[in-house]
């Protein structure tokens, strides 16, 4: 294997084993897992002190891989327990192919409990001839320094071969080991051309820019407790400069040090993004841009009974302001009564205007976002030929629940919307305005009962030609398509894309999704007050998220043991204060079987 390519997958692996973890963060009782089951660990990374103060993203895991080996095991369903000890030791060996290295017999004895992976820089050697250069840092704990160093050795002798030489290096008192860049030149460019020079001036200039930043891996064993390898002795040598020049390292962030503050709960993992930095690595090809209102997030994981929960904390860049707001709901919306228990993907809370101005005040900065929130908002305005902001969003200043209702049926889900109606906000009014609407639209205000509930629908009537056997004309056939349909119900309006969803909106509140099981275990785990609910059945809006969002496509690659396992999530956020916007996300894992 390529030392390169060694490095990239080592990187990767890192991310695979916080996501294993995230498969299933709650350990085997019989194995003491009470400090998971409190929630991971109260100390934060210290591999900080490496990883300069700007860079883009850091990922630690805060527990040793072999803790969480048992984890994926605990939330697999029995019949695939199997297939899941299968994937963990296929995804062992693929980290150490062709190395001729055992992970229990090399890694494990010495392997402490931190992992820490950081994309330290965009460009790590500023240099335009070879394009960007991304720096990439892991920094490993060790509990048996012996150990390391020989593994460290025995890496090398495993790399080593005829036409690679290596280099060792002192830098400020830290040993270092990279391949010398000559032999880069030599067997990555010299080779390949038909010309093997050993004089490097021989060389093109262009092979020797491209040999200079060439991806390589380099090592270091610092002190008695960490172990690091780098993509490029550059970024080894800055690491090292982090430490021993005052100021430089993340740890000495004052953005960071906030970050990690706000998180309150203990934790196994811990993820630090700085946006503007980010905003540069997505570039224009993401089609996105970072709100320049906020400047970092963090999101610290911890294990739940039934899953994972995360916390995040998005902090407000400098000399900008976030308004303080209080969660003000202790229980769900009594609007999700009226949504049924097969909801793909239902949101709750309360003063609809507000969150809608508060969603929208970003949007133009973030193009993938606005798809996701305004295709289903722009489908319905043009299917009801109204204005939801000005006609709904306005006087829903109370309890609201909007769910997607998947049809197997038919290739469009229908939509549900619960709104409270109140004399204050002369809903009355606005209901009838959106009658009058629909009625300069072209469509039919038509009202009969339903379950002997009073509805109004929206419709347009069209004809159709049945065809014929005999010589005699075709028959014509009147339908009348159904553009929406809304009744009053108690204190709330129901607003549906068809009679059917109507109809099981009425029914609901026998079987609604607020009483079912998979939605309580969601939410159990969040704390109250909130300001309500984001609800996703994974198995019934993957296909739609895929759809609005294709970047959800990757994530899922990249997280597949995860997605593996998930069932569902909810989110709910918690106000914000001293510049902090405060939310919370559980994933219930490994219950599909169940459900």
């Amino acid at each position: 294997m390529k030392r390169r390519s060694f490095f990239y997958v080592l990187a990767a692996g890192v991310l695979v084993l916080l996501l294993i973890g995230a498969g299933g963060f709650y350990w085997l009782r019989a194995n003491s897992p009470l400090a998971l089951l409190g929630g991971g660990e109260v100390t934060n990374p210290s591999a900080t002190i490496f990883v300069p103060k700007k860079a883009p993203v850091m990922v630690s895991l805060l527990v040793n891989p072999d803790r969480l080996e048992g984890l994926r095991q605990a939330v697999a369903r029995p019949a695939n327990r199997k297939r899941s000890r299968a994937e963990l030791n296929q995804f062992k060996q693929s980290l150490l192919a062709n190395t001729d290295l055992d992970y229990r017999r090399d890694i494990q004895p010495w392997l402490g409990d931190e992992i820490t992976l950081a994309l330290t820089s965009l460009d790590f050697d500023r240099t335009r001839d070879n394009g960007e250069q991304r720096g990439l840092l892991l920094a490993v704990t060790t509990k048996n320094p012996q150990r390391s160093r020989e593994f460290v050795d025995l890496f090398w002798q495993k790399q080593a071969n005829v036409e690679t030489d290596l280099v060792f290096e002192t830098y400020k008192g830290v040993k270092l080991i990279y391949k010398n860049q000559d032999s880069v030149v030599k067997t990555q460019d010299a080779v390949n051309k038909g010309f093997y020079n050993r004089d490097r001036s021989a060389l093109p200039k262009d092979a020797i820019n491209r040999a200079s930043a060439q991806n390589s891996v380099a090592t270091a064993v610092v002190g008695d407790r960490f172990v690091l390898f780098a993509n490029n002795p550059r970024v080894l040598k800055e690491a090292i400069n982090n430490v021993q020049a005052p100021n430089l390292s993340l740890s000495d962030s004052t953005s960071y040090q906030r970050a990690i503050e706000s998180i309150s709960q203990p934790k196994i993992g811990l993820t630090y993004v700085n946006l503007p930095a980010l905003a540069k690595l997505l570039g224009n090809n993401s089609q996105m841009e970072i709100d320049p209102t906020y400047e970092s997030l963090a999101i610290a994981i911890s294990p739940k009974t039934q899953g994972l929960l995360a916390e995040t904390a998005l902090l407000a860049a400098t000399g900008q302001e976030i308004p303080p707001t209080t969660p003000s709901l202790s229980q769900p919306v009594g609007a999700l009564q009226y949504l049924p228990e097969k909801i793909a993907i239902a949101a709750s809370g309360s003063n609809l205007e507000q969150l809608w101005t508060q969603l929208t005040s970003g949007l133009d900065s973030d193009d993938s976002l606005a798809q996701l929130i305004n295709q289903p908002i722009a489908n319905l305005q043009a299917r009801w030929g109204i204005d939801l902001k000005q006609d709904i969003f306005s006087w829903v200043q109370g309890e609201y629940a909007l769910g997607m209702l998947p049809r197997p049926d038919r290739k469009d889900s229908d939509w549900i919307f619960v709104a409270e109606k109140s004399e204050t906000t002369k809903a009355e009014a606005a209901i009838d305005r959106l009658d009058a609407s629909a009625k300069q639209q072209g469509l039919s205000v038509s009202s009969f009962t339903l379950e002997n509930q009073p509805i109004s629908a929206w419709t347009k009537l069209t004809t159709t030609a049945e065809k014929n056997q005999g010589d005699d004309q075709d028959p014509v056939k009147l339908e009348a398509q159904v553009k929406g349909v809304h009744a009053s119900v108690g204190k709330y309006e129901i607003f549906t894309t068809s009679i059917e969803a109507m109809n099981q909106a009425i029914k609901a509140p026998d079987n609604s999704l607020v009483k079912s099981d998979r939605f309580q275990a969601n939410i159990t785990s969040l704390p109250q007050p909130n300001n309500g609910y984001l609800y996703l059945d994974w198995a019934s809006s993957q296909a739609f998220l895929e759809r609005q969002l294709p970047i959800v496509r990757v994530v899922e690659l990249v997280a597949e043991p995860l997605f593996n396992e998930l069932n569902s999530l909810a989110f709910s956020s918690y106000g914000s204060d001293d510049g902090v916007r405060r939310s919370k996300v559980f994933l219930r894992l490994g219950a599909k079987a169940e459900e």
